[in-house]
């Protein structure tokens, strides 16, 4: 029998670098203390952020929900 032979590995890429995790975007750096950007939910307690949506904020633990009002400007006669 003939001997076999193995394909040659190319060499091994470059490692990417990661992407920031999204928790560090909820949080803004204001001196030497964190201030959180987004509400926690009033359910919940301080520990869980609540979602901003274009019309709502919305809890993902306990799935309460707060409206925003939306101010519609004055019609003229």
């Amino acid at each position: 029998m003939a001997d076999v032979k193995k394909p040659i590995k190319a060499a091994a890429a470059p490692a990417k670098k990661k992407a920031v995790s999204g928790i560090f975007q909820l949080y803004e750096k204001s001196g030497e203390t964190l201030v959180r950007k987004n509400p926690s939910c009033p359910k919940c307690g301080p520990g869980f952020f609540m979602g901003k949506h274009n019309n709502r904020l919305y809890c993902g633990a306990c799935h309460y929900t707060e409206f925003k009002t939306i101010e519609k400007p004055a019609e003229k006669k």
